[in-house]
């Protein structure tokens, strides 16, 4: 069917960051006999088999801190000029979007999209002069601007901050619905008892999710109840460094590493509650997704408001007082009662299924 328009996302890989998975979540959701989704990206990602599956393609170029910004450059360039095909570009990478949309707008590419997930960057001091100079090309090259909050939008396009049209992080609300069979499993695979509290966290281990202070935290709390455990989901370039953390502490029996889990719905069943100490985030789809399974969160005071469904499951606590969130842990009162309604999720408009028809038709219109 050649009517079928097909959007290129660009991200680094398709692995469960926050992201991405709302880009899976708008995939499996939309009417793919009217839109398909392909990816440019640098590398393998866990996501890749079920994009095949789903019809999607999947091309690849070298990411720049393997071969340089001319490298990068000149990848983007080639890919381009060689798949003029693409009437929609949409990228996923922040600041790092310039770079790529300039090299979609040299190529004749209509529509270009630019995607803010976040509020501020990661990386050193280079990285983020370097990663500025990128962000200057939003500006002249991006003629279509998305965010996942005000504050997102604000961070990346500044005085055009006005021009983004918002899409909620929309998630499938049923897959995450508190089920306590699922969490008896989940926690018999941990081999945990009913009694034993247990402490989660899903994130990528990158400064930004700011896991030094979960370790911290954690350290402190098991100190005073020994009958606990902290489970951390996902995988990334600091985690080295937090298992080593872990076993200077004596925690090796007591935190559990779990990596990339396809089945974070189900985890975070078996969890009593949520931490996420953050440094920044744009609109974490993790926190909308823990709160239709009605666990209870506590997270950094740096996070946006919206995030907050208005369920009674969000505690905002300071990101630099250890001792705060210790005494919210071991004062907290946990309970098994966690049914919430979906009504709530559609009314804010974080149901996938209209997020999802949201994005098809902004899709068709763009690219009519």
């Amino acid at each position: 069917m050649e009517d079928i328009v097909r959007v290129l996302h660009v991200v680094v890989n398709m692995n469960r960051g926050g992201a991405e998975t709302l880009i899976m979540n708008l995939y499996r959701n939309i009417d793919r006999s009217k839109v398909q989704f392909d990816f440019l990206t640098c590398k393998e990602g866990v996501f890749d088999k079920e994009i095949l599956e789903l019809g999607g393609k999947i091309h690849r170029i070298p990411y720049i801190s393997d071969v340089g910004h001319f490298g990068y450059t000149r990848a983007l360039n080639e890919f381009f000029n060689m798949h003029y095909e693409y009437k929609i570009v949409h990228s996923h990478l922040d600041k790092m979007s310039g770079l790529v949309l300039r090299a979609a707008k040299k190529a004749g590419i209509p529509v270009r999209i630019a995607h803010s997930h976040n509020t501020s960057s990661e990386g050193g001091r280079a990285a983020r002069i370097y990663k500025n100079y990128a962000s200057s090309f939003i500006k002249s090259s991006a003629n279509s601007l998305l965010a996942c909050s005000n504050a997102a939008a604000t961070w990346l396009f500044d005085n055009r901050s006005n021009q983004a049209k918002i899409l909620n992080n929309g998630i499938e609300f049923n897959k995450f619905s508190y089920k306590p069979s699922i969490r008896k499993e989940i926690r018999e695979h941990l081999k945990v008892d009913d009694n034993t509290v247990v402490l989660g966290h899903v994130g990528r281990f990158f400064e930004q999710k700011n896991h030094e202070f979960i370790i911290e935290v954690f350290k402190e709390f098991n100190h005073k109840e020994p009958n606990s455990i902290l489970v951390l989901v996902g995988d990334g370039e600091l985690k080295k460094k937090i298992e080593k953390k872990v076993h200077d502490y004596g925690l090796d029996n007591k935190v559990r590493f779990l990596g990339i889990r396809s089945d974070v719905e189900k985890v975070v069943q078996a969890f009593d509650l949520f931490i996420f100490p953050s440094f920044h985030e744009g609109l974490p789809v993790t926190l909308v997704e823990v709160q239709a399974s009605g666990l209870p969160c506590l997270i950094s005071e740096n996070i946006t408001k919206d995030v907050d469904l208005g369920l009674g499951l969000i505690d905002y606590l300071p990101i630099n007082d250890v001792s705060t969130w210790v005494n919210k842990i071991t004062n907290f009162s946990f309970n098994n009662n966690r049914k919430i309604s979906k009504r709530i999720f559609i009314e804010k408009g974080y149901d996938i299924e209209k997020t999802a028809s949201f994005i098809q038709e902004y899709y068709l219109k763009v690219s009519g």
